[in-house]
C-alpha cells in the first residue's frame, strides 16, 4: 500500500470511473459515464486525468490523436489504504474503537455481530 498516494475526492471520482469501467477508457468515455450531478468540464476531466498520471496511479496510451486511460491500481488496494490509514490516524490503530465510533453507542444488530464475528474467524484461521 505504500506508494499510493491520497487523492482529494475529485480525483476520486475519475478512479471510480475507471474501476468500474473498461481499460482503456478515454476522456469521452469516462464523461459519459459521469451522472448529471458529476458533470465536469472536458478541461476540468483533463486536468484531473493529467494529475492522476503524474502520481503515477494511471497510465496513458496515445492510439493516434485520442488518449486512452487505464488505472494502475485496483480500487481493492485504495480501499485498503484508506481504511488503514483512518484506523491508525483517527482510532490509534483499534479495530475495537473504529467499531465503536460506527455505532456510537447503539446496539449492534445479532446479524452484523455474527457477521464480525465469522470474519474475525476466518482471518484467525488464515482464510
Amino acid at each position: 500500500m505504500k506508494g499510493i498516494p491520497k487523492l482529494p475526492d475529485s480525483e476520486l471520482k475519475i478512479m471510480k470511473i475507471l474501476w468500474e469501467g473498461h481499460p482503456d477508457m478515454s476522456r469521452m468515455d469516462i464523461e459519459s459515464a459521469m451522472t448529471e450531478e458529476e458533470r465536469l468540464a472536458p478541461t476540468t476531466i483533463n486536468t484531473l486525468l493529467s494529475r492522476l498520471k503524474d502520481k503515477g496511479v494511471i497510465k496513458v496510451k496515445k492510439r493516434g490523436r485520442n488518449k486512452y486511460y487505464t488505472s494502475l491500481i485496483t480500487k481493492k488496494d485504495y480501499q485498503n489504504r484508506e481504511s488503514h490509514l483512518i484506523i491508525d490516524n483517527l482510532f490509534d490503530g483499534s479495530l475495537v474503537n473504529f467499531v465503536s465510533a460506527l455505532y456510537d453507542g447503539q446496539k449492534i444488530p445479532k446479524e452484523k455481530v455474527e457477521e464480525l464475528e465469522k470474519f474475525l474467524q476466518d482471518i484467525e484461521q488464515g482464510n
